[in-house]
């Protein structure tokens, strides 16, 4: 099988301001599952990009490990990445912004590199206000692990081996409007028409901007008794070796206006609630929205939409006082600014 993109494109694709076709802004062809709703998240990437006339050398896209954190490598191949160690994507994220903050910095993660291992990165990262939009593609477990529950995975819920989940859930969403993250909206992967310019808003926004995506994972939404489940298939086949399959599925898509709830079955048959916040939905309201989304979470619901902002904040940057140039283009005068400075910067701190 061949991971190489079609470098064919209609002619007549539209161009923005910049010049570019949006296939300017794709990167290499998914290796992901069949039908992975993170792939709609990298899609959603790139047209928000491409809508913005953002030129891809001008982003810095960041990630942890886990299936998310794969996804860098499948929108914007002209841009700046790194993929770090489990958990501590937001730490590298903090250095490359201090070094240079001149470009826009794109974190993606997941329920379980954010929720679990990368918890206290998450939560520094939120109260320190950095210039960056995080994005968990959240699918409630480990999917590159063979689907065991992740931290954000609901109590009661039934996983791949069918034990129930006996833990209550962290809602990452609520837990970033308590720490205080100056943009937390949420989505669901196959909703691009609200998707995408929440993105576009999180991009543009002079702070840290939070967006849980709910994404199912298409291979380990299967439960013990499923006759589609891979258990089930082994027994019922004649094989010369054992070996994993995942079956093609399709991608779960939704469509539906402000203030209403939708239904949607999974590919496992469990049903889950999604409800699109209403357009006079005040989301510079805190204590509104933590209620909003509390009182979501008890009716079984996943509120979706912009839930809460702070339009005009102090970025890292504004809070440490660093100069306006980025701390890379600094020469070695501009950084020793000689005996005298240092001692009277001495002085000042007896």
């Amino acid at each position: 099988m061949s991971y190489l993109r079609s470098k064919f494109r209609h002619p007549a694709l539209p161009k923005n301001k910049l010049g570019y076709t949006v296939d300017y802004y794709e990167g290499s062809l998914s290796t992901l599952c069949a039908g992975c709703g993170h792939d709609s998240i990298s899609a959603a990437i790139a047209q928000a990009c491409f809508e913005l006339n953002i030129e891809p050398h001008r982003v810095a896209k960041l990630s942890g490990i886990g299936c998310s954190s794969k996804t860098p490598a499948y929108f914007l191949n002209n841009s700046h990445g790194f993929n770090s160690v489990h958990g501590r994507m937001p730490s590298v994220a903090t250095g490359a912004n201090l070094a240079n903050r001149d470009l826009i910095y794109l974190g993606v993660s997941g329920d379980g590199d954010s929720a679990s291992i990368g918890m206290g990165q998450f939560v520094h990262v939120i109260r320190r206000n950095l210039n960056m939009v995080y994005i968990v593609m959240n699918n409630g477990c480990y999917g590159l692990t063979k689907g065991q529950d992740s931290a954000t995975a609901d109590i009661g819920s039934k996983n791949k081996s069918g034990q129930i989940n006996l833990f209550e859930s962290i809602d990452l969403a609520s837990l970033a409007i308590e720490l205080g993250a100056t943009f937390v909206a949420q989505s669901f992967s196959g909703d691009k028409e609200q998707l995408i310019p929440l993105i576009k808003a999180g991009m543009s926004h002079p702070g840290f901007a939070f967006i849980n995506v709910i994404s199912p994972c298409v291979t380990f939404n299967n439960n013990v008794g499923s006759t589609k489940s891979y258990d089930y298939v082994r027994q019922h086949m004649e094989a010369t070796s054992t070996f994993d399959f995942v079956p093609l599925a399709h991608e779960i898509r939704t469509q539906y206006e402000e203030g209403e709830t939708q239904h949607l079955t999974m590919h496992d048959g469990t049903v889950i609630q999604l409800h699109k916040l209403a357009k006079d939905w005040n989301p510079l309201d805190r204590v509104s929205a933590v209620n909003a989304v509390g009182r979501a979470r008890r009716d079984g619901e996943i509120l979706t939409g912009l839930l809460y902002m702070i339009p005009e904040c102090k970025e890292l940057h504004a809070l440490l006082n660093t100069t306006d140039r980025p701390l890379n283009s600094l020469t070695e005068n501009e950084l020793c600014p000689g005996a005298d400075i240092l001692e009277s910067i001495n002085e000042s701190l007896r």
